[in-house]
């Protein structure tokens, strides 16, 4: 069988906390004496019984994180693990609400150290990433608003995006619109977790409520034709992770998954891992499930890319360097 390891990958959906290698936590709670041993399987992995038990331990783990070189020494363990399978560039979804409690101030300080291990990475693997900020969702519309302020005072060449994630059914995607139209105003791009756990009028109410451009997951769109249509007709992309949908149950196996009648119906999709080592997956296991259970090849790995290229938050000059980069490398 192929390995896709080496192949040049876009990846528009990955939580920078989410991609923290379980060694990498356990090391982090040992150095400052903390007991979170009981979200570890026996084997070293995350523990988990289902989605929302994976949220409660999600926060233990981020628990480890208390400070600005935390933060860097995780980015650069996550980026050497995302360049080691052939990962070019990523954007990150950064929460402030785990970066400083939403202080602008703290925030700042936060950024500077990821953005510090993102330059070592690039030198040191060439891979390039940008950060989305994201409001947790079941902290409350009035929480996203502090988070769009951290936003809105970082907004540039590295913070790029906005975004949501958290528990898709608390509250209203609606409750959320006054704190995306504040990243929007700074000149952010909009993307949104919908239709992955709630259905496809989920992200109908991101498309209407917060006016984004991309939608993470996204995949129960398939149960509306007339969604299918809309979005292919629209140009909206999905961020689809199938692995993170079969690991947690979305969907009781990769061939039930909706990918590729998404892309057949001509709705823009790319693939992303979201939150691999919780879920036992890598870019390169992501191609190589796809390629055994779908057939897909070569050239449908070059449009997937492409696809991604063309929606990445990243400016012009950053996107034709990627292009060059794809263009350039022999699969």
């Amino acid at each position: 069988m192929m390995t896709w390891q080496n192949t040049p990958k876009i990846e528009l959906h990955l939580h920078l906390e989410g991609g923290a290698p379980p060694a990498f936590i356990r090391q982090l709670a040992f150095e400052k004496k903390l007991d979170i041993s009981n979200i570890f399987t026996p084997d070293g992995g995350y523990d988990y019984r289902d989605f929302w038990h994976f949220l409660e331990v999600y926060e233990a783990a981020t628990s480890t994180l208390t400070g600005p070189e935390d933060f860097k020494r995780l980015t650069r363990a996550v980026l050497d693990e995302s360049a080691a399978h052939g990962v070019i560039y990523t954007e990150a979804f950064l929460s402030p609400d785990f970066c400083g409690g939403r202080d602008v101030g703290a925030w700042k300080e936060y950024l500077h150290a990821i953005q510090e291990a993102a330059d070592e990475a690039e030198t040191a693997h060439g891979i390039m990433m940008r950060g989305i900020v994201t409001p947790i969702r079941h902290f409350g519309p009035d929480v996203a608003r502090e988070t769009a302020i951290c936003a809105q005072e970082t907004a540039g060449d590295f913070v790029t995006g906005f975004g949501i994630g958290g528990d898709e059914k608390a509250g209203l995607l609606s409750d959320f619109a006054y704190a995306f139209d504040m990243a929007r105003e700074a000149g952010l791009r909009m993307t949104a977790h919908a239709g992955e756990w709630c259905g496809p009028q989920e992200v109908r109410a991101a498309i209407d409520h917060l006016k984004v451009e991309r939608i993470g997951h996204g995949v129960r769109s398939i149960e509306d034709p007339a969604l299918v249509e809309y979005l292919a007709a629209s140009g909206i992309v999905l961020e689809v992770c199938p692995g993170s949908n079969v690991f947690l149950g979305a969907y009781p196996s990769l061939e039930a998954h909706p990918i590729e009648k998404l892309r057949d119906a001509g709705v823009n999709v790319t693939v992303s891992t979201d939150d691999p080592p919780f879920f036992h997956t890598t870019m390169t296991k992501e191609y190589e499930d796809l390629a055994q259970v779908f057939g897909w090849g070569q050239d449908d790995f070059a449009a997937l890319n492409q696809t991604a290229l063309d929606a990445a938050f990243c400016d012009e000059k950053t996107r034709a360097a990627l292009r060059t980069r794809m263009e350039n490398t022999d699969v």
